[in-house]
């Protein structure tokens, strides 16, 4: 991967501090890590439409009091939103139907987190779930390694649901370092037999206060051997924390992307990144 444009494609006014995108059929879903509702955003007619996912839903939660919603994930036709695990209010999981528009089912997956903590021995501060990917067969799970300990983790639990009997490995990784700062995992999607992940260095020694952003970067991992392809840095200043696929061609990946500002305005950049696949 030689080269690389990034543009902001539009703004969108009513959804803020986005962390997860998944886009089908001109529509934009949005998932908030301060908010407690899924957000249908229709490119044509610049409208949304806002599904509760929790009782007593709101935009802008307390930190300490929110569900922390970074992960959004499909496969046929539900989309799958998690919590990121990194305090006990945050190990929600949620199933929404994209034909009847409702949710399906809340699962609380503190358990499975535990275990998961367990068996690579992360510490509780250095878990944080900020991505993740569900194949049918597989889930990958990514670890965003901003504790102290910079733990960059893929999940790999094979099971068609999480409440089943499950195997479980886990791959660890080094990523590249912004002016010091080892960036971590922020998003990722699975695109035919390769993964495209986002990676941010921010400023902090834990996975819960906000730090000061150095930037972030775009790379890809072949999912038979999960080793990493490339890494290439796309800008010196954004904290992207969603992705997800806008067009493909055999030389061109065109993604689109949310920037997550760490403030309670209701607003968010959606931006295009095209990576030159020749």
């Amino acid at each position: 991967m030689k080269n690389f444009t990034l543009e902001i494609l539009f703004h969108i006014i009513g959804i803020g501090s986005a962390s997860g995108l998944f886009y089908q059929n001109n529509s934009l879903f949005v998932i908030s890590d301060n908010s407690t509702f899924l957000y249908e955003y229709n490119i044509a007619t610049k409208t949304i439409n806002e599904y509760p996912l929790l009782k007593n839903p709101s935009q802008n939660i307390a930190k300490q009091d929110k569900p922390d919603f970074e992960s959004i994930t499909h496969f046929q036709d539900t989309l799958y939103i998690f919590g990121s695990g990194s305090t006990d209010k945050r190990n929600t999981m949620i199933a929404f139907d994209l034909k009847t528009k409702q949710k399906t089912s809340t699962n609380n997956l503190t358990d499975l987190y535990a275990v998961m903590q367990s068996f690579e021995s992360v510490q509780p501060q250095d878990f944080n779930l900020e991505g993740v990917i569900y194949t049918g067969e597989d889930w990958y799970l990514f670890n965003r390694g901003n504790g102290s300990n910079n733990r960059n983790i893929i999940f790999t639990l094979h099971a068609q649901k999480l409440d089943q009997e499950f195997s479980l490995i886990a791959n660890n990784y080094k990523l590249p370092k912004i002016k010091g700062v080892r960036t971590s995992f922020t998003d990722a999607i699975a695109v035919e037999d390769k993964i495209y992940f986002l990676a941010t260095a921010e400023k902090t020694i834990n996975t819960y206060d906000d730090g000061e952003i150095l930037g972030s970067i775009i790379g890809r991992i072949d999912m038979e051997t999960m080793k990493i392809d490339f890494t290439k840095k796309i800008s010196p200043k954004n904290k992207f924390e969603g992705l997800t696929l806008y067009s493909k061609t055999k030389d061109k990946i065109q993604l689109l992307l949310c920037e997550d500002k760490d403030t309670d305005v209701l607003e968010s950049s959606i931006y295009k990144l095209t990576l030159d696949l020749k």
